[in-house]
């Protein structure tokens, strides 16, 4: 392994050497931005994907002469998952375990930023205008968490914990299940949006999600409930959203992510007032970019003893099995 680098492909700037110290002890680094993917690819076993955005690798997928593993710096692997890597024997795996807790925290804190209207107390403070309000308890509400992967449980397990009910939407109902209690399977996903104050997106992006959150999903949610979405951009249609936040159909939705992404300055989400916007980093605690490159490190250890790598991805499903 030390004679074949692991190519890094970053997103411009080179990772700093303490952020990629746990790989360097273990073999030699070629970092690479987009530009230079296919020239650094040829000889190749092992791409690790650090840029976990890139959209780079199609253009650059005729040089992975014998590319053998690709590695994903990210719990969704949508970007990566083209026609050439489908056909391929690469194995592919990702960061599922690195997010989980940090997503579910911010889960809770847009709960709790909506019921106590923290944003429109922010915005009486810049207005230093005094107005006494009331706000919502969330103790005994309903979540409704679509995705029932460890982030999704993780986001279920925090929100009970602050007293709300909850339940999940999977591929399959089921009963007794240790963290949801119930889970619905997604053709009920219109029945169970009725029943919920709160929706979270936690669900990989593949070709039966694309899109589920509508202009009839959302027709289908409560007057007051609120969407969060901690999943993917494309699981819900853009336009139909900002409808519906304009006619007041739903009460509010927290995004940290969109599509597109990044939201254009002009577009209508920003001025919102019952939009919560944040970057793409519900994720992305102190200390998380040392943590992506720890867990490849330690399924880069196990590559080079020969042993089963963890994480792997089904490439027809999208995600690995049983998260």
């Amino acid at each position: 392994m030390r004679d074949r680098p692991v190519v890094v492909l970053h997103d411009g700037e080179v990772p700093s050497p303490e952020t990629m110290a746990p790989l360097q002890q273990l073999t030699q680094v070629q970092y690479t931005d987009e530009a230079g993917l296919a020239e650094a690819l040829p000889g190749a076993e092992v791409l690790f994907a650090y840029h976990f955005t890139s959209k780079a690798l199609p253009g650059a997928w005729h040089a992975a002469d014998t590319l053998r593993w690709l590695h994903v710096a990210a719990a969704g692997v949508d970007p990566f998952m083209t026609e050439d890597v489908l056909a391929s024997d690469v194995v592919v795996t990702n960061s599922r375990g690195v997010f989980d807790e940090a997503i579910a925290e911010y889960v809770l804190g847009q709960v709790l930023a909506f019921a106590k209207d923290l944003p429109g107390s922010w915005r009486r403070q810049q207005e230093q205008h005094w107005e006494h309000r009331e706000s919502e308890r969330v103790a005994g509400t309903r979540a409704l968490v679509v995705g029932t992967g460890p982030i999704g449980r993780t986001i279920a397990r925090l929100l009970r914990a602050a007293g709300l009910q909850v339940r999940g939407s999977g591929r399959r109902a089921r009963e007794d299940d240790p963290d949801f209690t119930t889970v619905c399977a997604q053709e009920d996903l219109p029945r169970e949006l009725a029943r919920a104050d709160w929706v979270v997106l936690a669900a990989p992006l593949t070709d039966a999600t694309r899109g589920m959150i509508d202009t009839d999903a959302l027709a289908a949610m409560r007057p007051g409930a609120r969407l969060i979405n901690v999943g993917r951009g494309e699981l819900v249609r853009t336009d139909d959203l900002v409808s519906a936040l304009r006619d007041e159909v739903i009460a509010g939705a927290a995004l940290d992510v969109m599509d597109p992404e990044p939201l254009p300055a002009a577009h209508p989400l920003w001025q919102l007032p019952t939009a919560l916007i944040t970057p793409h980093n519900s994720g992305d605690f102190v200390g998380w970019r040392r943590a992506l490159v720890e867990l490849f490190a330690e399924n880069l250890a196990r590559w080079q003893a020969g042993e089963q790598l963890e994480n792997i991805v089904d490439k027809t499903m999208g995600y690995v099995p049983g998260s």
